[in-house]
C-alpha cells in the first residue's frame, strides 16, 4: 500500500472551530462583558444617571451570560466542514 492511497482514505471532514461565527460572537461578547463587569464593580456606578441601578454591572453580567451561551453552543454542536464538497481553489490540489 503506497502512502498516497492512504491519504485518499483519510476523512476530509473537520469542525469550523474558532472560525465558527458563533464562537467569534461569543468571544466578543465575553470580552465586552468582562470589561463592563469590571467597570461596574470598580468604577463609578453613576446611580444618578441610571435611575439607581448599576447599569454597567447588569449589562456586563448579561453579556457574560449570552457570550457564554454562544461559546457553549458552538462547542456542543460544532459545524462540520466537508472539504470534499468544497470547490477546488487555485493552489489547492484537485479532488482525489
Amino acid at each position: 500500500m503506497s502512502h498516497s492511497s492512504h491519504q485518499a482514505s483519510t476523512p476530509t471532514k473537520h469542525s469550523a472551530g474558532v472560525f465558527d461565527i458563533r464562537m467569534i460572537i461569543g468571544l466578543l461578547l465575553l470580552i465586552y462583558g468582562v470589561i463592563l463587569t469590571a467597570t461596574g464593580v470598580f468604577g463609578d456606578p453613576a446611580y444618578d444617571k441610571t435611575g439607581g441601578v448599576n447599569a454597567n454591572l447588569i449589562a456586563g453580567v448579561a453579556l457574560l451570560a449570552v457570550g457564554g451561551f454562544f461559546a457553549l453552543w458552538a462547542r456542543l454542536r460544532p459545524i462540520i466542514v466537508d472539504e470534499s464538497k468544497l470547490p477546488s481553489a487555485p493552489g489547492r490540489p484537485a479532488d482525489r
